[in-house]
């Protein structure tokens, strides 16, 4: 009846636009998250309301579904409970290794530098104010410090001067997720670009998208785009380090390896062993996009060669405040910037309550050039407000 049965370990807007790709190819899809009506909720056979750290109920639920294969789509998982499950039989995507190492920034950064050789920054670990400080005198300032565990860059800082580095500890803590009060404090890297080289690890070797390029605002994306362009050289060092990663972590699907560009210099700053939210641009600039590469990647489907369809960007709809009782205007607006050749998109999340910069959907665009690109799924994002009920 069903080609596999998919269970979803967190259920956002990536698990959402993952499990219709696996609907689409006839899968059964468990979407799990730690609150009801998740957005990927919606578009499953069936769901569960747990926490991802509480081992036991993670172990329930894979008990009760019994699926083929256990999809992460958080950080903040049980990793203990997903390895004994993986040493038991169970299939985890891409592998419990990859989701144990990627869940803290330490267990990535540590393996990718010193198991691996990869060019990274300079950084320490901390787990006290005091620490972070004397860190930073070590790594030097400016410098970066943040959660080892978050999610979309959340509670990462630059602390310009020594005297700011204790007040970005304590705001990396505030925001992490999990209950480990540690931060990384990195180098600053006076970049050219970040990029996201979505990775897809397959049982016929590895496939890589054209480079995305994106924008940060406080530690989490606001705009991507692809292609993006770096020289010759540093995509081909970011290749040859991604496949050295994503090889080393193991098993099939997509991998979100990010760097910072720095002339021909590629140097590894994270990875997420998932579609990244950044690739939300491939729903509009590529075939096969992130979301149907990594499910053809853990099934071990072909995967066709990958279409550019030309210069392309997202932009996110931001939330500025708390509540459950919204609505979206605009959207006719939005949809209407788009031209022949240059079409225009918008994914709403259907969330079921908004937050203070909380991402609620993107606008996708295509157009003649990067630039062109960029500015039309700003001003569609722009075009979409949402409606807040009175008090």
């Amino acid at each position: 009846m069903y080609l596999a049965t998919l269970m979803l370990l967190g259920s956002g807007e990536l698990g959402r636009e993952f499990a219709i790709a696996a609907k689409r190819l006839g899968c059964r899809v468990i979407a799990c998250d730690r609150y009801a009506d998740a957005p990927a909720m919606q578009c499953a056979d069936a769901s569960e309301v747990f926490a991802m750290l509480d081992g036991a109920a993670l172990r329930a639920a894979v008990e009760k579904h019994r699926p083929d294969v256990i999809v992460p789509e958080i950080e903040a998982i049980d990793t203990a409970t997903l390895a004994a499950l993986e040493g038991e039989g169970w299939r985890v995507a891409p592998s419990a290794k990859a989701v144990q190492l990627t869940m803290n920034r330490d267990g990535i950064r540590d393996f990718a530098a010193h198991d691996l050789g990869l060019v990274t920054s300079r950084y320490e670990f901390a787990e006290s104010r005091a620490a972070a400080i004397d860190a930073a005198g070590r790594v030097g300032v400016p410098c970066v410090v943040k959660p080892v565990m978050s999610s979309s860059g959340k509670g990462q800082t630059t602390a310009a001067t020594p005297e700011e580095v204790g007040a970005a500890y304590d705001y990396a803590v505030a925001n992490m997720r999990g209950d480990r009060p540690r931060v990384i404090v990195e180098e600053f890297i006076r970049f050219d670009s970040e990029i996201t080289l979505l990775t897809v690890a397959t049982r016929d070797g590895v496939l890589f998208c054209a480079p995305i390029g994106h924008r940060q605002d406080h530690g989490d994306y606001r705009e991507s785009w692809q292609p993006a362009a770096i020289s010759t050289a540093a995509l081909t060092s970011a290749q040859e380090q991604a496949a050295k990663v994503v090889e080393a972590l193991g098993g099939h699907g997509i991998f979100g390896v990010e760097f910072f560009i720095r002339g021909d210099e590629a140097i590894f700053s994270e990875l997420s062993p998932r579609p990244h939210d950044t690739g939300m641009v491939t729903l509009i600039s590529q075939a096969p996009n992130e979301f149907e590469l990594h499910l053809r990647a853990i099934l071990g489907l072909p995967i066709p060669a990958i279409e550019l369809a030309g210069p392309s960007a997202s932009a996110v709809i931001l939330a500025d405040r708390e509540s459950s009782d919204f609505a979206f205007d605009g959207v006719a607006e939005a949809l209407a910037l788009g031209e022949a050749g240059a079409p225009v998109d918008v994914r709403l999340f259907a969330k079921p309550n908004t937050l203070n910069n909380r991402r609620m959907g993107v606008a996708l665009a295509r157009g003649a050039t990067i630039e062109g690109a960029v500015e039309t799924a700003k001003a569609a994002a722009a075009k979409v407000q949402i409606r807040y009920a009175k008090l």
